[in-house]
């Protein structure tokens, strides 16, 4: 794999992941109502999301999966209702931040992977934007092992850096809203924000 390949799929994933849709926008509102800490594991799970996406592109596996789209489908509304039901639970969140804080370290960090996971293969376009960007920089029939492990390293990486770039500036923003009023605010902010993320997936 040369450099201007390798240049090619980065700039090219880095704006497709920077650009706002349901999965930067459920970090945002994740951040804000949890912090950064708790929402890593969702940035992982996107990742993961994506990587299982990735490999089917580039194995020629979109056919398959297009065979089974019920069970995407399922996929999409699981997705969909774990974040309404985030969604719900920012909206009825006592304004007392010790409390909520408890209740949100009290979740388990791979309830909030799946979570990321089920987002991202709940939106067959992220499947569609690899069989699109692949055939472009590099040649498939040509494509090894050792090229597809050093693009999903650097799918990765990228995906780390931008979601949790995303999860850092709503955490950091956060943190100016102290007193219980305005951590109501945020908090119904952020739950209408997982609410819409929600809405998002479900209607594709």
């Amino acid at each position: 794999m040369t450099l201007a390949t390798l240049l090619a799929f980065s700039i090219a994933l880095a704006i497709a992941a920077a650009t706002p849709g349901p999965g930067m926008t459920a970090i945002v509102a994740r951040a804000l109502g949890s912090g950064f800490r708790r929402t890593m594991p969702m940035v992982i799970g996107l990742c993961i999301g994506d990587i299982v996406y990735f490999a089917a592109a580039t194995f020629g596996l979109a056919a398959l999966a297009q065979s089974f789209g019920a069970v995407f489908m399922v996929i999409k509304y699981l997705g969909a209702a774990y974040l309404a039901w985030l969604a719900f639970k920012l909206w009825t969140a006592k304004a007392e931040g010790e409390e909520v804080a408890a209740k949100a370290s009290a979740e388990s960090p791979f309830a909030t992977v799946w979570a990321g996971l089920f987002l991202t293969l709940g939106n067959p376009k992220t499947m569609v934007f690899y069989l699109a960007l692949l055939p472009s920089v590099i040649d498939l029939e040509r494509m090894t092992a050792t090229t597809f492990v050093e693009l999903s390293i650097v799918a990765v990486v990228i995906l780390m850096v931008i979601g949790g770039a995303y999860a850092a500036a709503a955490a950091r923003a956060r943190h100016l809203f102290a007193d219980a009023r305005a951590r109501r605010i945020l908090d119904r902010t952020a739950g209408t924000m997982m609410a819409g993320a929600a809405a998002a997936i479900a209607a594709r």
